[in-house]
């Protein structure tokens, strides 16, 4: 389990390692420079001349080391004090004149030259306020410049907590980060600016992220492959759970197919489509194995029928949003008493009748929303959940206490109060119709399985993920269709498995039923 804390995290993280552990503030700094050297020597970084632009804070102070240390191999640099050095903080000011002292000259405004690399140490991971002023301007000549471009930390400009740019920000080849990724580092637009990130370890206690609730965190892939469901050899198909799909609307099965086969692929043992009956003959030619349950109208004792059959609900996907619909949705959620996917269309009818959410007869749900279905559900417009998608989705996890899956470039998962999760499978070849419906699908079919809705969140999405990166290494990034999500699930899954088999797991604190 790796930690993704924001900047005030990290802070805190800072803070303990030194007045509580009793690490000297200068020996991280020393530490934090030497990796960075390490990393130069390390790639294979042309040394010839190296320009390192720095700030008046710790960020800096980083900075003035690395000079330092360059000078002391015989490198030549060229440093720039970007801030007002009246304000440096103490340590900045003790590595500036150590780096004067071992031979260094201070410029204070950009010198125009052919550089070799580029070094940002200009703000680090605190800065909350948008860059103005000549820090714009000399971030954009540094961007401008030839060379290398490597951030020392974070590249300035980046939120840490959010990735979001603040204003302008220091588009880097490389950023050396310390002690643990930022999760500013993982989130768009910050990850492309912070090009290929390089974690050095120099001795942060990382005991207050773990104690932290509020800090993100990333599986590894072991760690996913344990929330597998068991597959016992002494089973039968309604071990494997009963999944019930309500999707699709007249002459519209796809979605229907995708959810289906996907809940089959991922496992499930036994899977009713409820779909209108124009539906019945396609599905049934395209997916035998699944139960087709055709309706004309809203039939409530027939839905109440077929939900206490199910041990598992997913609903909405390609459902529509007419009167019929919002009858069978508002069922779903008022009466129904099984673990439920609630996905598109469904979320988009509980985004019209909010006061629903607080009416559900139990917290066993996860939603899988976009950025616009999180808007409808929160009244949130889409911008300033984008702005913040972190806080966008603890607030809704915790507020309601359902689960809650936050599709996007980087999709995040949360389960009420629980931590957030950050998912790293998945790509931009994905981006088809049908790839959401593929992804409850799969969600829904794990969770008919017996696992727990965080489990099957966190499991189906990097599955899902997984599968698209499969078929993007196949098909290249422009043909991948939703059916290809579904044709390599099975070797995700088998991959998962055959780790779990190897023994390479590590213990994971994931509530199961």
């Amino acid at each position: 389990m790796e930690y993704l804390p924001g900047g005030g995290q990290m802070k805190a993280a800072d803070q303990y390692t030194m007045q509580t552990l009793g690490v000297p503030s200068l020996e991280l700094m020393e530490r934090a420079a030497g990796e960075c050297v390490r990393f130069f020597e390390e790639a294979g970084l042309d040394l010839s001349h190296v320009c390192i632009v720095c700030g008046s804070g710790n960020n800096g102070g980083d900075g003035f080391a690395i000079g330092r240390l360059l000078l002391e191999k015989g490198g030549k640099v060229t440093l720039l004090m970007a801030g007002n050095r009246s304000y440096c903080t103490e340590e900045t000011a003790v590595q500036m004149e150590r780096f004067v002292q071992a031979g260094g000259r201070i410029s204070d405004q950009w010198e125009s030259g052919e550089y070799s690399i580029i070094v940002d140490a200009v703000f680090g991971v605190g800065l909350s306020r948008e860059v103005g002023g000549s820090y714009r301007e000399l971030i954009r000549q540094m961007n401008a410049s030839s060379g290398t471009k490597v951030a020392v930390d974070i590249p300035s400009g980046v939120s840490a907590d959010t990735g979001q740019v603040l204003g302008i920000a220091f588009a880097a080849d490389y950023t050396v980060t310390f002690q643990a990724r930022k999760i500013g580092l993982l989130l768009y637009p910050g990850k492309e600016y912070a090009g290929q990130v390089i974690p050095r370890e120099i001795g942060i206690s990382e005991a207050p992220l773990e104690q932290d609730p509020g800090t993100a965190v990333l599986l590894s892939e072991q760690e996913y492959a344990q929330l597998l469901p068991e597959r016992p050899e002494d089973s039968h198909k309604g071990t494997y759970g009963r999944l019930l799909v309500i999707a699709g609307s007249k002459g519209m099965s796809g979605a229907a197919f995708f959810n289906a086969a996907a809940a089959y692929a991922a496992g499930a043992g036994l899977v009713q489509i409820y779909t209108p009956e124009e539906n019945r003959p396609i599905l049934q030619q395209l997916l035998p194995e699944a139960i087709v349950k055709p309706y004309q109208d809203y039939d409530r004792e027939e839905l109440l029928g077929l939900l206490s059959w199910a041990d598992v609900v997913l609903c909405g996907s390609g459902l529509g949003t007419g009167e019929t619909s919002r009858k069978i949705l508002e069922t779903v959620a008022l009466e129904g008493e099984k673990p439920a996917v609630i996905d598109a269309d469904g979320l988009n009818l509980l985004g019209a009748h909010r006061e629903w959410l607080s009416e559900l007869r139990h917290r066993d749900y996860i939603f899988t929303p976009h950025l616009k279905e999180m808007e409808r559900l929160t009244g949130i417009p889409t911008d300033q959940i984008r702005a913040n998608r972190v806080e966008a989705l603890r607030t809704f996890a915790a507020g309601t206490g359902l689960g809650c899956v936050l599709k996007d470039s980087v999709t995040l998962i949360q389960k009420g109060e629980g931590r957030t999760y950050l998912n790293p499978t998945g790509n931009s070849a994905m981006a088809k119709a049908g790839s959401g419906d593929v992804l409850a699908g799969i969600i829904a079919g794990l969770l008919a399985q017996g696992i727990s809705c965080e489990a099957a969140a966190l499991l189906g999405t990097w599955l899902h993920g997984r599968a698209g990166d499969l078929a993007r290494e196949e098909k290249g990034r422009y043909s991948v269709l939703a059916r290809d999500l579904i044709g390599k699930l099975a070797q995700a899954m088998k991959e998962a498995d055959e780790s779990i088999r190897h023994g390479k797991i590590r213990s994971l604190q994931i509530e199961q039923k």
